[in-house]
């Protein structure tokens, strides 16, 4: 039988790079039960702990909702709150320190439906008050794509869907922010988006959304010009934040999940290079920041291993600017203070 999870990832070790260099990992999730991926099915406090722990100097990490833990009854769209209590129990258990020097869920990014319009703003309300010093926004994806093998997040359209608008014009004022996953060819849309809500923070994630498999696959050159273009429009909007992360998922086209044996940090660094470089040449360092978006792209690779790769791709950029992807902007973003 082939090794899997941990065991797996345990071919490939190396040595941690740089381990001085303050982290805060923007991008994690937790959850009780998941069917898929099958090796990660539950991912909780002890299993990031273990993961933050493994070489590199995470300082502080940002949880991401995931649709996990939601209240199973009461209002529907107040069912959410139930993830956001779940895991500020688990922030609370880490900032006592015996779970290591990182501080784990610094920053709670829960989930509502802007689509909701002004009605959202109860829950918005509700999900602060389930954590008080953490909650800092909410994620509502608007995938969608017209291939019918590609699955849909949302309605066609959501980001000109005026009570997504009136939601994110809700969410705004509360002084929160908007973090948000979409296929590459949606990018325009959110430029145009980002546009007509100046004041409201945008956090666009996986590198805008890149896919490289399905309909998209075997047609790089074509795939590249049309994510070059997204993320010059995304560019362009000062209040979007890119994810420099997220590219251990199968649809980005890289075999790694599927190997015998890890990928190394050398190999991937290479692999990933062109999609960080031109992000941060058009968003700037500022506006960028490494995700480990685990345990989702941790089918691919390690931690550590991931974190070297990262280390080794950003070589070329000033030590401010790699302090700011690394941890920096995070900070500033989800304001964190550790």
């Amino acid at each position: 039988m082939a090794l899997q999870g941990n065991d797996w990832l345990a071919l490939t070790i190396e040595p941690t790079l740089e381990p001085e260099i303050p982290i805060c990992d923007p991008h994690h999730h937790f959850w009780e039960y998941r069917p898929e991926p099958a090796a990660y099915q539950r991912y909780l406090l002890q299993d990031l702990v273990g993961d933050i722990n493994s070489g590199h100097n995470v300082r502080s990490t940002v949880f991401i909702e995931a649709r996990s833990s939601y209240r199973t009854d009461g209002p529907e769209e107040m069912r959410s709150v139930g993830e956001v209590e779940f895991v500020d129990v688990m922030a609370e258990a880490s900032a006592t320190g015996q779970y290591g020097p990182g501080r784990v869920a610094a920053g709670i990014i829960g989930r509502a439906d802007l689509k909701l319009g002004e009605r959202v703003k109860p829950v918005l309300e509700a999900l602060q008050a389930a954590s008080p010093n953490r909650f800092r926004g909410i994620r509502h994806s608007v995938g969608w794509d017209p291939h019918p093998e590609v699955e849909d997040r949302e309605i066609q359209g959501c980001l000109a869907n005026q009570g997504y608008r009136s939601g994110a014009q809700a969410l705004s004022g509360m002084g929160l922010c908007l973090e948000t996953s979409m296929y590459f060819p949606q990018m325009p849309e959110l430029a145009e988006f980002a546009k007509a809500i100046p004041d409201l923070t945008i956090v666009l994630n996986h590198l805008g959304g890149l896919m490289r498999v399905g309909p998209y696959g075997n047609g790089d050159d074509e795939v590249m010009a049309s994510w070059r273009s997204g993320i010059d429009a995304v560019a362009e909007r000062p209040n979007i934040i890119m994810k420099l992360g997220g590219v251990g998922m199968p649809r980005i086209g890289f075999d790694w999940h599927a190997r015998t044996k890890p990928v190394g940090s050398e190999e991937m660094a290479q692999s990933i290079a062109p999609y960080i470089n031109y992000s941060i040449e058009k968003l700037g360092s500022n506006r960028c920041m490494f995700e480990s978006n685990f345990p989702v792209d941790k089918v691919s690779f390690s931690y550590n291993v991931m974190y070297n790769a990262f280390k080794l791709v950003s070589q070329g950029y000033s030590a401010s600017e790699r302090a700011e992807m690394f941890h920096d902007t995070a900070a500033r973003v989800y304001r964190i203070g550790v």
